[in-house]
């Protein structure tokens, strides 16, 4: 059990960092309101962290 906590720990570490460096402090805000919104049982969170991401990884449009 304690190798799979150590191993969702450095793929949480990874898909933040990879979030960070890609699409800067908007993405982390966004999966930040996406994770609190799954564990508050908060839909309207969750939904807003969610509409935020796929915003950032649509881009603009052309």
């Amino acid at each position: 059990m304690p190798a799979l906590y150590l191993l969702s720990a450095i793929f949480v570490v990874g898909v933040e960092q990879t979030l960070q460096w890609k699409y800067g402090a908007a993405g982390i805000l966004g999966l930040l309101l996406l994770s609190i919104g799954i564990r508050a049982k908060s839909p309207a969170m969750s939904s807003v962290g969610a509409v935020m991401l796929a915003l950032l990884v649509a881009g603009p449009a052309l």
